[in-house]
């Protein structure tokens, strides 16, 4: 599978981000190939016509949509080429972080690495002219660089971001209080970098130096959910991911995931899907996703 891999040389400043009308990119996504790339996209489309198979989902896609991907999801675009018109903004993890002086920034963005809950949101073509404003002044910056343009972009970036955090967290019912600490976003931050090996919630509780308890009332206070949940989820993908893209068999996928036997990652996989891995990959190579 291609990983698009992000270009810096087509950044004109030292500020690492692109921002740019679909045509200069619509190629990657009139293509039919399954793909993933190495750094977050927000796609938001005026016009669209067709679905996206993103992390494991059919995403229909419509007129005034915006689509959110996080690093490394696999995709397939399958788009009316005639009735499509979007504006992009992409970005590296460690660019933004470092850009906003937060490393846990990116995680604390509800829409990115998102298991639960939809990776797009359908909003008006108000709301939608308002966010290209936004980008478009950013665009401007980054093309026509003045001393002060690196400030300017921050806080346009800084501002988009967050309101489109707040209005998919309100679409979601999903709680934006501030939180006592940041333990759930450093637990979905652990997550993605140790899921392949660590698969007890204890484990993930001491490496944040914390108790058990400690760490499910701060995910639970900021995602809504427990943290064994997402964990379960996350690891579920990974389990998914396995079988739809690599080739591997159960029991080699086992072993890639730490599972002592095949059987305990079937009998999760099981408890989790209610269907057998066989089933699952089946229903998704006959088109059946979700």
């Amino acid at each position: 599978m291609r990983t698009i891999k992000f270009d810096k040389t087509k950044c004109g400043v030292e500020v690492l981000l692109r921002v740019g009308s679909g045509d200069e990119i619509k190629e990657a996504y009139t293509n039919t190939e399954v793909y993933n790339t190495d750094y977050f996209e927000i796609l938001i489309f005026r016009k669209a016509k067709g679905h996206l198979e993103l992390n494991q989902r059919k995403i229909d896609l419509v007129d005034n949509t915006i689509v959110y991907i996080s690093p490394f999801q696999k995709r397939q675009w399958k788009l009316d080429p005639n009735h499509l018109d979007f504006t992009f903004l992409i970005f590296q993890e460690g660019f933004l972080n470092d850009f906003f002086s937060d490393k846990l920034f990116t995680y604390r963005l509800l829409y990115f690495y998102q298991l639960d809950y939809p990776l797009n949101m359908r909003v008006t073509a108000g709301y939608i002219q308002k966010a290209c404003s936004t980008l478009t002044e950013i665009h401007t910056e980054l093309k026509e660089t003045k001393p002060d343009s690196e400030h300017l972009i921050r806080s346009l970036l800084y501002y988009l971001l967050l309101k489109l955090n707040r209005d998919y967290a309100q679409q979601n019912n999903l709680p934006l209080d501030k939180p006592e600490n940041n333990y759930a976003y450093q637990f979905k931050r652990l997550l993605e970098l140790h899921i392949k090996e660590k698969q007890r919630i204890g484990e993930y509780a001491e490496l944040l130096g914390i108790s058990r308890i400690t760490l499910n009332k701060a995910v639970q206070a900021q995602f809504n959910v427990t943290a064994t949940h997402l964990l379960k989820q996350r690891l579920l993908f990974e389990i998914k991911n396995y079988l739809i893209h690599s080739g591997l068999t159960v029991a080699e996928i086992a072993h890639e995931l730490h599972f002592s036997e095949p059987n305990h990652l079937m009998r999760f996989f099981k408890a989790q899907t209610g269907q057998t891995t066989t089933v699952f990959l089946a229903d998704y190579q006959n088109g059946s996703i979700a």
